[in-house]
């Protein structure tokens, strides 16, 4: 596939079975969501094709998408069902046409039963019988109450209007679901729902997402896409990282020895091309050349991000002070009394669900929105360098990406404009692409580098870790714990946040209250392990509850568990057999090669060897799927 003049990946197949889990890995910009398109046909492929079965269904949910505005939230994901209106007018008509007919042996009439059969089947398969009562549970989950039901669509933020959207895929029930990064909007409590939903899914899944935890839990295959290269893992994340580096070492392992093997016959070529008495020798060594199957390493994405932001400019001691600040809209109050002080050099989170008013209150202090009670005050000298969560809305689609800096650059850091762009890896034509497309990770580090143009004493993110892979995620952690300002964050990620702030402020049920300390602080103090159970205690009434384990098992299922936990440890006991005579194989034959010859090795030793590698990989691979099913069935 080719895109704006450059190759994004090239000869990628794979085939998706009923029932796969696939989470769909790599760098932002590497072609994740527009491989996504092509399988959906909303693009085509420069070469090659996308082969589906007839009536083959497809849900698809992009970064951004436009919602009608017309209708309620209910009646807006009851726009879900239409393909069953339909089903229910074809499946009328047969039966009205079939009662009319008397030829009842002709191959029309034959045609029409089969129709009438199929359309019956398909329709009883997808109805529950409940639709309305499926997208209330539906909606519930993904974290709306029910008084949000009959607002206006237009009412919602874009993050809440990819809610709907997400309801009324899963509502359609298609054979396969292609989610680009579906979490990015969603609260912990609807990511825990997200969760349970699609383990359960009936379908197939390829999903994007730079949420390491929601990908385990819900993946159990990875395709990776490494500059312009598929590769594909039938493990889940985790594992497959494990696997890659792996593969990586192995490869190159087997790549070292070949390129010794091969710096050594030419040693020999080039000390005996002009000797009589070993021209055979020499004739064979090329042609031995000639036939080896040079190993290809992978090339490795080497491209990193590096941040470092301006010195910040001495503010006030007091940065930030609230006093009693409330904000509502129209009867709704989001949140009161709200008291919240920040001093020069803190590092500040604002936790809770969505809904609650941590961007609402974040835009108040940053001056984007003015509150309706107390007072938001900012400190003395304090300059604000603002990251928004609409960031798509904000930018202007149709420049281009040095164009973006150079609209807002002042004075000597224009000059600088090409260095800033290319430590956050827009580089060379990379800085005239238009904005519009951009992907959603480009537009986080175009967005990013907009705050290097001034030296602000104080940041104020709000989730800038949406759409961002997770090496980019981790350098900004580091690049913000060195930040010598003050920083304010608004996040969901734990694992973010871990290490970055000292203090969190938590929105809930209309509240805001301090916690000094990191996030296991307020963890600790709140009496959770994890911001699951903060959320879930948050609002019991859209939490799914976990289905409870019985306390024991019967006797025939402890039986039946220990039979195949012994059956496993044989297995692994096997393959663990196999897999030191391969290493032993490849040991001896490593040995041979370091060996000073002159007499060339046939060209079976070097298949042999590579036959060897490969069946090691192999069998190292079931290793560890058995190891895997061995440890799932501990006690």
């Amino acid at each position: 596939m080719e895109f704006t003049g450059q190759t994004l990946f090239d000869n990628v197949s794979f085939a998706v079975n009923p029932r796969d889990r696939i989470g769909l890995v790599g760098k932002n910009g590497a072609g994740k969501s527009t491989l996504l398109k092509i399988l959906c046909g909303l693009q085509q492929p420069t070469s090659g094709q996308v082969v589906t079965p007839a009536d083959y269904s497809i849900g698809y949910l992009p970064q951004q998408m436009t919602v009608a505005n017309s209708r309620s939230v209910l009646e807006e994901t009851l726009q879900a069902f239409v393909h069953l209106q339909a089903l229910e007018r074809k499946i009328e008509a047969v039966t009205q046409e079939l009662s009319t007919r008397t030829d009842y042996e002709s191959d029309d009439y034959h045609r029409l039963i089969v129709q009438l059969n199929e359309a019956n089947d398909r329709f009883h398969l997808l109805d529950s019988g409940n639709r309305e009562g499926e997208a209330e549970r539906t909606l519930i989950g993904l974290g709306f109450r029910r008084s949000d039901f009959t607002r206006l669509t237009s009412e919602f933020s874009g993050g809440w209007r990819m809610r709907i959207e997400l309801a009324k895929i899963l509502l359609q029930s298609p054979q396969l679901l292609l989610l680009d990064e579906p979490t990015n909007h969603l609260d912990i409590e609807s990511i825990r729902w997200l969760e349970e939903y699609l383990k359960d899914y009936n379908g197939a899944l390829i999903l994007i997402s730079h949420d390491r935890a929601f990908l385990d839990a819900v993946t159990n295959r990875t395709i990776e896409l490494l500059l312009g290269k598929a590769y594909d893992y039938k493990v889940h994340y985790s594992k497959y990282v494990e696997l890659r580096r792996e593969r990586r070492e192995q490869q190159m392992a087997a790549y070292e020895n070949q390129q010794r093997l091969i710096e050594k016959t030419e040693d020999f070529i080039e000390r005996f091309r002009y000797k009589a008495t070993k021209s055979n020798q020499v004739q064979s060594r090329i042609k031995q050349l000639e036939k080896i199957e040079r190993i290809e390493i992978d090339d490795e994405d080497v491209k990193t991000l590096h941040i470092k932001f301006p010195p910040a400019p001495r503010s006030g001691q007091v940065v930030v002070n609230t006093r009693d600040a409330g904000k509502r809209y129209g009867d709704q109050v989001i949140f009161t009394d709200a008291n919240i002080t920040i001093e020069r050099g803190e590092k500040v989170a604002f936790v809770g669900r969505n809904g609650e008013g941590k961007t609402t209150m974040l835009r108040m202090i940053v001056g984007n929105l003015s509150g309706e009670m107390g007072e938001v005050k900012l400190g003395y000298n304090v300059t604000v360098g603002y990251y928004a969560q609409n960031q798509d809305e904000i930018m202007n689609n149709r420049i281009s990406v040095f164009d973006t800096l150079d609209q807002v650059a002042v004075g000597d850091v224009r000059t600088k404009l090409r260095d800033i762009l290319g430590a956050f890896l827009f580089r060379g034509n990379e800085v005239d692409k238009k904005v519009q497309v951009l992907s959603g990770g480009e537009r986080s580090r175009l967005a990013m580098a907009k705050l290097l143009l001034q030296p602000y004493n104080f940041l104020a993110l709000d989730e800038p870790t949406n759409h961002m892979d997770m090496r980019s995620k981790d350098v900004l952690k580091k690049a913000l714990v060195k930040y010598d300002g003050t920083l304010l964050v608004v996040s969901h990620d734990r694992e973010f946040l871990d290490g970055l702030v000292s203090k969190v402020y938590e929105f809930r049920d209309g509240r805001v209250k301090e916690y000094l300390g990191g996030i296991n602080d307020f963890l600790q103090q709140r009496k959770v392990e994890t911001m699951k159970d903060i959320e879930r205690r948050a609002d019991p009434v859209a939490a799914k509850p976990a289905p409870s384990k019985p306390d024991a098992q019967s006797y025939e299922e402890k039986k039946a568990v220990e039979r195949q936990r012994h059956k496993l440890k044989s297995a692994i006991g096997q393959v663990e057999s196999t897999i030191r005579k391969h290493e032993q194989a490849i040991a001896e034959m490593e040995a041979r090669l370091a060996q000073p010859d002159e007499q060339p090795l046939p060209d079976e030793f070097y298949r042999q060897y590579k036959k060897e590698t490969m069946a090691l990989e192999r069998v190292m691979y079931e290793w560890e799927i058995l190891q895997e099913q061995y440890e799932e069935l501990l006690p």
